[in-house]
């Protein structure tokens, strides 16, 4: 298995300011309601110590009242603008989260089929819904209330600083604590909600192998193994939880005593200055409220920095995809015959040993190929390499001259099918299923041209009527006949199947190579005695090449392959 990649901090820093750019207009509208909203609130506390002043100074209960009118303005006007904010950064949310669902699914599904099939498939599904629904919910919740918080403590300092520089600088004193804990939290949050994501991708992991894998796990008794694997999977995920619920058991405990701390500072600060005769004492209880005020926001951003680092680290996990080389565009040159090339192939997985060695290989059209060899041989790497899945290492692979991989994908489909032992199915109709737009009368000839009689209702759901065996093998054969393809490989493709299920599929198997160019990877020998060329292959390289009739007369490896099947078959006939 193959790991997906995970961002680091300046990639999801670009993707997250991509976003912002997109909805700049909603971002702007946000920040400044926002910066509204904090100046309303930055009035009622100013107010509030005009009114101290006036009552311990000169009097006048009309003043006071006008006084207190505006600090219920301000209320109004800022629960008005708080509202009005709100309502664009969720919206803002929504759209931005939609986003990162297209976005994502969009690279999910170009990814080249080598890299879907080396992923693992619960890390991509957990990342495609756990994750995008953190990113999706702090976008919709958190970032807005992140805006008006942050906006609201700068004008509130800023408000301070004003009324008095050096209440102000106290008052920033006081909040040196919150600022280093934070920071230790911060240094460590990441690291381990990205720890938290993969142990959850792996318990997806394991759950998803174990139930797709649930009759080989019951036929072979590997039930206390899964059970083993599985509960590794939950202990790693309660290890990397208890992780991250220990930097909050830190973290928050010393936040929250640490916000009355700035407040004191101010208050014995200012009260020392009244005392002197340097500061009014209505602007000592404006600080004095103002840092109360700050607590709020404060509070409100230090909760939702957990949720941030969380989210963070999911929005890492989903950018991961972006970093997975794309493929390279598609060829606009056609294939100028149906000719089959393979000239001096090697091939390795990722960075490991090659598996294929100075492969070359010639199919011509309208050709039936046997491709035989012990199971490791390199038979089905090869028959990805001319299926176009994957792309040498050095060397081509070309149809008409033309190198297949560099196909686009419809052309592909056109020139060369690959059908495996695996079919899948979706929970969608049968019309859907076959996978192309054509007209039912279209449909309908291509199951007929399978043998599928069972496949009378195109708008049967196959989510809530599924299909066995046969009926799959059936489906994948009329998809290949619809796809009318003028090369088929064959991977072992009826291995699987039960015998009377077998004889039915290659029933289907011969209508629908009629008249192609076929590949067959054999593991029965029969097909290579059928063929018109056999390539027979051991340690990744063709080690002989001919008809079935030429080989068994050279006596080699081939020889001695099909006169052990040989006598294999007669003994279980007997």
């Amino acid at each position: 298995m193959t790991a997906l990649p995970i961002a680091d901090q300046r990639a999801v820093g670009k993707a997250a300011l991509r976003l912002i750019a997109v909805d700049r207009r909603s971002v702007a509208a946000m920040l400044g309601l926002n910066a509204l909203t904090a100046l309303a609130g930055l009035g009622g506390p100013w107010l509030l110590g005009r009114i101290v002043d006036v009552v311990t100074v000169r009097g006048g209960a009309d003043r006071v009242d006008r006084l207190a009118i505006g600090v219920l303005a301000c209320a109004v006007a800022q629960t008005l603008l708080s509202r009005w904010a709100l309502l664009i950064g969720y919206r803002f949310g929504e759209r931005t989260a939609a986003r990162i669902r297209d976005t994502y699914l969009n690279r999910a599904l170009n990814l080249p089929a080598a890299v879907i099939e080396r992923v693992p498939a619960g890390d991509l599904a957990a990342r495609g819904t756990t994750d995008v629904d953190a990113v999706a919910a702090t976008l919709r919740d958190i970032l807005p209330t992140v805006f008006i918080g942050l906006v609201q403590m700068v004008f509130i300092i800023a408000a301070v600083m004003l009324l008095n520089p050096l209440l102000g600088l106290v008052g920033l004193a006081g909040l040196s604590g919150i600022w280093i804990v934070t920071r230790w939290y911060l240094r460590r949050a990441r690291t381990a909600y990205l720890a938290e994501g993969a142990a959850n991708s792996q318990l997806a992991e394991e759950l998803a192998a174990t139930t797709e894998g649930a009759r080989t796990v019951e036929a072979f008794g590997l039930r206390q193994r899964r059970l083993d694997a599985g509960h590794a999977a939950i202990d790693e995920t309660r290890r990397t939880r208890l992780a991250t619920l220990r930097l909050r058991s830190v973290f928050f405990p010393v936040v929250e005593t640490s916000y009355a701390v700035p407040t004191v500072f101010v208050l014995v600060t200012g009260g020392l200055l009244c005392i002197h005769g340097h500061l009014s004492l209505g602007t000592a209880a404006a600080a004095v409220l103002y840092l109360r005020q700050f607590v709020g926001p404060l509070d409100t951003l230090l909760i939702c920095i957990e949720q941030l680092q969380s989210s963070s680290a999911s929005f890492a996990r989903v950018e991961g995809l972006a970093a997975i080389p794309a493929p390279p565009p598609p060829t606009t040159a056609t294939p100028t015959d149906d000719r089959i090339e393979v000239r001096n192939v090697r091939y390795a997985y990722d960075d490991g040993p090659d598996v294929l060695h100075d492969v070359a290989l010639t199919v011509r059209p309208g050709e039936r190929l046997a491709i035989v060899g012990l199971s490791g041989a390199g038979k089905s790497t090869l028959g990805r390499l001319i299926a176009g899945i994957d792309r040498p290492t050095t060397g081509t692979v070309t149809v008409g001259g033309v190198p297949i991989a560099d196909l686009a994908p419809d052309e592909l489909r056109r020139q060369v099918v690959l059908v495996t032992q695996e079919h899948h199915v979706f929970r969608e109709t049968l019309r859907a299923n076959l996978m192309v737009p054509a007209p039912d009368p279209e449909l309908r000839a291509a199951l007929a041209t399978v043998g599928a009689d069972w496949a009378d209702d195109l708008d049967r759901d196959l989510g809530e009527q599924p299909l066995d065996g046969a009926q799959a093998q059936q489906l994948a054969l009329a998809r290949v006949v619809l796809a009318d393809p003028h090369t088929v490989i064959l991977d072992e493709a009826t291995a699987l199947l039960d015998p009377t299920t077998a004889r039915t599929a290659e029933r289907a198997l011969a209508a629908v190579l009629h008249e192609r160019t076929v590949i067959a990877i054999a593991h029965r020998l029969q097909t290579a005695h059928d063929a018109d060329a056999v390539a027979v292959m051991d340690d990744g390289r063709i080690i002989e090449l001919g008809t079935h009739d030429e080989l068994v007369a050279a006596g080699g490896p081939y020889a001695a392959l099909w006169h052990s099947w040989h006598g294999s078959a007669e003994s279980s006939h007997q």
